[in-house]
């Protein structure tokens, strides 16, 4: 059977996160959620009393991890290893491990190898930096989501403000310029837009205007 795979990529604050698990719901489509992945395997780490940077025990140790998401209830569950590890991958010891473990190549590399599988077992949205490029070069949609610094760095300073957090709006503009440079010119798998993805500038779009123009996108591939 051929499953349907969406792929959304972007910089960071263009929304992709928000809109993907919004278009896997009104699909029923499964939104695998890539950091909840990245979590699940520090969880591992840190069991395994193994340092971050230790990259020969991480390597070892990733030869012997299974990640998948699964749905019940619409409920999303992260097994590890067949354990469901939702209680356990949300504290701030396991945030920095996978913070800090991410930069070996190893461990993206798994991550892409379990996110593909996922890919090839049920109909999916998958958000990130490299999914249309790199993770999921196939997939049957491609969006490449983006919006203004200006525009980004104005939701990042709402949604703090929205939690009580007094922040700069131009620092936090500063930054997302800066992470855009780090992502788009690392050397392992930079962001950048599939040949073949669809272009969505969501800057003066809403929530609801952006994921209606991604379900007719949906809609008008499987009528092909």
């Amino acid at each position: 059977m051929n499953y349907f795979n969406i792929a959304i990529d972007g910089p960071a604050g263009a929304g992709k996160s928000t809109i993907a698990k919004k278009i896997a719901k009104k699909l029923g489509f499964i939104y695998v959620d890539t950091g909840a992945m990245y979590r699940a395997l520090a969880l591992y780490f840190l069991r395994n009393h193994i340092q971050a940077n230790d990259r020969e025990s991480i390597e070892k140790a990733c030869q012997n991890v299974d990640v998948i998401i699964e749905y019940k209830d619409g409920e999303q569950l992260v097994l590890l290893n067949g354990e469901n590890v939702n209680g356990l991958i949300r504290t701030e010891e396991v945030g920095n491990m996978a913070s800090a473990s991410s930069v070996h190549k190893t461990v993206r590399l798994k991550l892409v190898e379990l996110q593909q599988k996922l890919a090839k077992s049920a109909n999916v949205v998958m958000d990130g930096r490299e999914i249309g490029t790199f993770v999921l070069p196939n997939a049957d949609l491609k969006i490449y989501m983006t919006a203004s610094s200006k525009e980004r760095a104005r939701r990042r300073w709402a949604e703090l403000k929205e939690k009580g957090i007094e922040s700069d709006i131009n620092e936090i503009e500063k930054d997302i310029i800066e992470r855009d440079h780090r992502d788009m010119t690392r050397e392992f798998a930079p962001l950048k837009q599939a040949e073949d993805a669809v272009l969505l500038d969501t800057s003066h779009m809403s929530i609801d205007e952006v994921v209606n123009t991604v379900i007719d996108l949906y809609n008008k591939k499987i009528s092909n």
